[in-house]
């Protein structure tokens, strides 16, 4: 049994979920298309983390490039010895899965403080810059009157939530394909064993 062809199905989605992720978190730091905020540093903490660039992103690049290579592999055997070829393949998907894992995870859990915590704005009516829905974990996403107080940047509560609802999501599907490669690769694994032993 080969893996090559389902691998390299789940290899490119989680390439452009992965490119997707990367695209997702440049737009935080420019609110509206703006530059000041990310040049005079105001911008919310958790956009700072790169958990888009690298955890979503360059992390999950490496089962993604990995998987959609062993397609090309087609089992033909492992370390130029011919029976390593059937437990080679799931080895190395179960392997590079867990990595994605790790990435997507990371991506997942910084998005999910970040909706939790809300963003880092011009606060009114203090005029200063601060964490205005910090202690309502997460309860100023359906309270709207309150959104007028971040007056700077503009819509910066709108842009957050997108984007990170956006980067939430994309984690959330890299997190299930790894999982399921990761399973996928375990049968694959015992089924190469089984098949080894009758021969």
């Amino acid at each position: 049994m080969c893996f090559g062809r389902c691998a390299r199905y789940i290899g490119y989605q989680l390439l452009v979920l992965a490119l997707l992720c990367i695209v997702a978190n440049v737009l935080l730091y420019f609110p509206n298309g703006e530059t000041r905020f990310a040049a005079h540093n105001l911008l919310g903490k958790y956009v700072g983390c790169l958990h888009g660039i690298i955890g979503g992103g360059l992390v999950v690049l490496v089962p993604a490039f990995t998987l959609i290579g062993l397609e090309h592999d087609r089992c033909h055997g492992c370390f130029a010895h011919e029976h390593y070829g059937r437990n080679c393949a799931p080895l190395v998907v179960v392997l590079v899965a867990c990595i994605g894992i790790a990435g997507a995870a990371y991506c997942f859990i910084i998005c999910c403080f970040a909706l939790s915590q809300g963003p880092y704005c011009f606060c009114w009516p203090e005029r200063i810059w601060c964490y205005p829905f910090s202690n309502s974990y997460g309860g100023y996403l359906l309270e709207h009157n309150n959104w007028s107080l971040c007056r700077e940047p503009k819509y910066i509560i709108q842009w957050n939530i997108t984007l990170f609802s956006i980067l939430l999501i994309l984690s959330g599907y890299e997190l299930i394909l790894c999982i399921l490669q990761i399973i996928h690769g375990c049968i694959g694994g015992a089924w190469a064993m089984c098949h080894g032993e009758r021969e």
